[in-house]
């Protein structure tokens, strides 16, 4: 079947040259296979970049389709390639008559390689994962976090991360180049795992915090004020008249702010509680409840 390029590297038929460039240097960087990347994607990546950055190519291509090109950039001679990647194929239209720039240029910027002299792999080292425990409440909020750790070299490093707000036990933050050292090259990541402790009364649901309140169930019929704690400050709950088990009342703006979107709200959930044992005098004023239909 055959391939469209455009969709290929995303852009639209009318795209210019300098956005069917910045287009291939995009995605180049998140498929090159010396960077973890899916092998086959950045053939084909590579394959529509041969043809819509040459002039004469894309004429083709726009007029005839992909078979003008015997199903693909895939004939001529044998390319050298980047870390050992075969670009079979794209040595014609890179740095032709076309003038069209030549690939080793555009993929040495984004490894390191010198121009049209290949891509050589710079050295990396190894990364380093680490377990911190933090707080419910920063875990919501944020904090800035002490970190002090060893590396196998006995280098010992003190330094401080900031822990964004809303983060979740089990998530991973990066450092990048916080790792194990390596000569020639460039370190590796530091990754810090997160644990956050439970909070005694609240807990999340997405971008909300959630507790339960127990209330009497005189308060249930006549209303009430209570005080909550929420994790900044203490605010002032009314209790309506008549509130039914199992409703939320909702405090606005009290929750979790999600990377900077704005914060959910504290939703609390009432609970009517009944007492297991009531004195007679409460027996008679209950009958008379009864008798009024409550």
């Amino acid at each position: 079947m055959a391939k469209d390029y455009y969709q290929t590297l995303g852009i639209d038929k009318g795209s210019s040259k300098d956005e069917v460039k910045k287009a291939f240097r995009k995605l180049a960087q998140k498929h090159h296979p010396d960077k973890g990347g899916d092998e086959a994607k950045f053939k084909e990546i590579n394959e529509a970049y041969s043809v819509l950055s040459n002039d004469q190519k894309k004429a083709q291509y726009d007029q005839f389709g992909q078979s003008d090109f015997g199903g693909g950039a895939q004939g001529g001679a044998q390319g050298q390639g980047f870390g050992g990647f075969d670009f079979s194929g794209f040595s014609q239209g890179f740095g032709g008559a076309q003038g069209d720039v030549d690939i080793n240029d555009i993929l040495g910027s984004i490894f390191g390689g010198g121009a049209r002299g290949g891509y050589k792999r710079t050295p990396r080292g190894a990364d380093i994962a680490i377990d911190v425990t933090i707080s419910f409440k920063d875990s919501v909020l944020g904090v800035q976090q002490q970190l002090d750790f060893t590396r196998n070299n006995g280098d010992k490093e003190s330094m401080k991360v900031t822990i964004p707000p809303g983060v979740d036990s089990g998530e991973m933050l990066r450092v990048s180049q916080k790792g194990e050292p390596v000569a020639d090259g460039v370190p590796g990541d530091l990754y810090v795992r997160i644990h956050v402790t439970p909070h005694k009364t609240l807990r999340k649901e997405g971008a909300h915090l959630v507790m339960d309140m127990d209330i009497t169930v005189t308060e249930a019929l006549l209303g009430a004020k209570k005080t909550v704690d929420t994790l900044e400050d203490s605010v002032t709950l009314k209790i309506p008249k008549g509130i039914t088990h199992g409703e939320v009342l909702r405090i606005r703006d009290k929750g979790v702010s999600l990377h900077g979107r704005g914060s959910g709200d504290m939703l609390v959930r009432i609970s009517i509680t009944i007492p297991q044992s009531i004195s007679k005098k409460a027996i008679k004023l209950i009958e008379e409840l009864q008798k009024e239909g409550l």
